[in-house]
């Protein structure tokens, strides 16, 4: 024989070995299920109510989904309709404010500051004077 086949009989030698433990395990759980067909269908039921327990689970979860979907589509709407409005409000805020700052800044150019008290303008005067 060849080294590839000594390594090729050797690799199917060992996989047969790890599978020998696993062989074991199942001939004997068959064995057992032979010997008391009532754990047997015990189990079987039990898998079977777990999986109507997950089904009626999902079916709760995708009525609350769509109970949240719902919410949210209304909550989306109404965010629409006030993003609308504010959109509109800015539009007529915008040359407003330009307007109310164009005549303050013309109101501080022509008049200045009016000075509450004599000191106030005698302050004023010398600050002017040291320049």
């Amino acid at each position: 024989m060849t080294t590839l086949e000594w390594i090729a009989q050797g690799t199917l030698l060992l996989l047969l070995a790890a599978a020998l433990p696993l062989l074991l395990r199942v001939a004997h759980g068959v064995a057992a299920l032979r010997r008391d067909p009532a754990a047997l269908s015990g189990a079987a039921e039990a898998l079977a109510a777990s999986v109507r327990d997950a089904e009626a689970a999902l079916e709760r979860l995708r009525a609350a989904g769509g109970a949240t979907e719902a919410a949210l589509a209304t909550r989306i709407a109404a965010a629409e309709s006030l993003r609308q409005d504010l959109r509109f409000l800015l539009e007529r805020a915008e040359p407003l404010a330009d307007r109310l700052e164009a005549a303050v800044a013309r109101g501080r150019a022509a008049a200045p500051p009016a000075l509450a008290s004599r000191a106030e303008r005698d302050l004023l005067l010398a600050l002017e004077r040291a320049r």
